[in-house]
């Protein structure tokens, strides 16, 4: 059976004459290149043992050992707080299966070195505090090296370089570089002293810096290896930077600068609220002065657009933020909560002007540090369905195609150890193909990569809404009909359609309409889409009207 059906014809007048137009006007809702790409989010560590002669499985000692250390809380599910065994060659072994599911973008977790020993300050998980006890660096947060490839990570003849370059040149993948400068290791409140632990060293392996596990009010201000440091905690023992001191943006700008030379095409940035909005917008302008247009994307971790907004604006670094706001709204619409498509109307400010530009927002319903969505098979997908059409650039998380340790958080399966053999499921499940199937329909439309977004309706289980990209010479429209419901639905007397012959992009078929024609009904099944686009400029006045009140935001 066809997913979606159209169940009247059009009547089409015999004679419509086609005449010169002016220049259409340009409606757009971003011209930024990396809009084009949906990105695939993946904890390497936790994604494919590609190469197990990286494992190191001894490394850390019998008390210590860094691979395979499991954990659980009381009533949850098992996880693990150590290495698994992912590395680049997992990655790109399966490049073909992200590729084929409609991603040419790849977010890695940080890539740098790690210690080399399990920690043992602060809290273990479920005592409360920082929850970092007996954890590793298996994640890439905790660097000691960033000018360094943590050891687990490369293979002979697969350097970061060789991967960046082999997933571009043979898969058409860009590789994002995510970018840690707020932190390093864990720093304090170890029994004795660990190795590794809040150090940090150069491109040479010298040591430049060195917390000494020490809390960071003890440091000496007269102690060189100190000068890296602040001297107030923050997150958790980490060793948290100075960012008054120059010469750690110098070390930042100049680390992270090697691996864009090394072919990381675009920046994502962890813990960007912890420090101030002067250092990003110096450490952004260093960078793009070395490798101009590059594309940034931040966490800040807040529900809040006004604060977001202060990173999209060019004091704040013009850099982009994950759309924290839309994960809430998200995880309510498409959860277990079973909330209508108008609760997401809120987070999209498509015309309040709070963001710089909200088209370029990364837009997520799950991630590695949040518990994932609690969806079935059914949310997953009408989670997609929407992710992939309205604005903003999608990303998506390691599993989901298969609804993986779906309400987990991360220490009872967020982050557990995927595989190649769900990766083989995969390609038959569910989730998996009408992912694929809505991911390919973006990457081929210029209207949901870069369009302005306008609301028709978003009800309780329908939502209807245009997609418009008109610029030198390109013109489309695409119309979005959204069906979360358990039955079919039909959409009738849709507003603001333009004339012409529309291309029922699911289903491969043309479709004319004319104002002069008999309304036209399209039928949506259950948990469906249907994307019609139109390959011409807006004629409809009334949708022209509102697309220009949205230009000049």
């Amino acid at each position: 059976m066809r997913a979606f059906l159209r169940i009247l014809l059009t009547a089409t007048a015999a004679t419509h004459a086609s005449c010169s137009a002016p220049e259409a006007p340009e409606f757009y809702g971003t011209l930024e290149p990396f809009a084009s790409h949906a990105v695939y989010f993946i904890v390497t560590d936790r994604f494919v043992d590609g190469d197990p002669s990286n494992n190191h499985e001894g490394q850390g000692g019998d008390e210590l050992g860094t691979f395979d250390r499991p954990v659980q809380l009381e009533g949850l599910p098992p996880g693990n707080i150590g290495y698994l065994g992912g590395d680049f060659k997992g990655v790109l072994d399966n490049a073909a299966y992200i590729a084929d599911m409609g991603f040419s973008a790849l977010w890695l977790t940080p890539i740098v070195d790690n210690p080399d020993e399990a920690f043992t300050g602060g809290a273990a998980p479920g005592e409360g505090g920082s929850n970092d006890r007996g954890k590793t660096g298996y994640h890439g947060y905790w660097g000691v090296n960033f000018f360094e490839v943590d050891e687990h990570l490369e293979s002979t003849g697969l350097s970061y370089a060789d991967l960046t370059r082999d997933l571009q040149d043979d898969h058409d993948i860009r590789t994002i570089l995510d970018v840690v400068c707020n932190h390093g290791s864990p720093s304090f409140s170890m029994p004795h002293d660990q190795p590794k632990y809040g150090e940090l060293y150069d491109s040479n392996g010298d040591l430049v810096a060195d917390h000494g596990n020490l809390h960071p009010s003890e440091l000496d201000d007269n102690n060189p290896l100190h000068a890296f440091y602040r001297r107030e905690p923050d997150l958790a023992e980490l060793s948290d930077l100075d960012y008054t001191n120059p010469d750690v943006l110098d070390y930042c700008v100049a680390a992270h600068s090697q691996w864009l030379d090394q072919g990381a095409a675009a920046i994502r940035i962890d813990t960007i609220k912890h420090m101030p909005t002067e250092f990003w917008k110096a450490f952004a302008d260093r960078i793009r002065a070395r490798q101009p247009g590059t594309f940034m994307f931040a966490e800040a971790w807040s529900y809040d657009p006004e604060f977001l907004s202060q990173y999209t604006y060019p004091e704040g670094g013009n850099i982009s933020v994950l759309d924290f706001p839309g994960r809430e709204a998200m995880l309510t619409s498409f959860g277990s909560a079973g909330g209508p498509f108008s609760g997401l109307e809120s987070y999209l400010h498509v015309d309040t002007g709070i963001y710089r530009n909200p088209y370029e927002l990364m837009t997520f319903y799950d991630n590695h540090d949040m518990t994932r969505i609690d969806a079935d098979d059914d949310g997953f997908v009408d989670a997609n369905n929407w992710l992939f059409t309205s604005r903003g650039i999608p990303v998506v998380y390691y599993g989901s195609e298969i609804g993986f340790r779906a309400g987990a958080d991360q220490h009872s399966g967020n982050r557990d150890y995927f595989g190649q053999e769900n990766i083989e499921l995969a390609k038959s499940h569910r989730i998996h193909a009408d992912l694929k199937r809505i991911a390919t329909i973006r990457k081929n439309s210029v209207a949901l990569q870069r369009g302005l977004q306008v609301n028709i309706e978003l009800g309780d289980d329908t939502a209807a809404f245009y997609r418009v990209y008109q610029k030198n010479g390109v013109n489309q429209t695409a119309l979005v009909l959204l069906n979360k419901g358990d039955e079919a639905t039909v959409f009738s007397g849709v507003n603001w359609l333009s004339d012409g012959r529309w291309r029922d992009i699911v289903n491969g078929e043309d479709v004319d309409i004319y104002a002069d024609g008999e309304e036209i009904g399209f039928q949506v099944m259950a948990h469906g889409v249907l994307v019609l686009t139109l390959d011409a400029p807006v004629n409809n006045a009334e949708l022209l009207a509102e697309l220009e009140r949205l230009q000049a935001i």
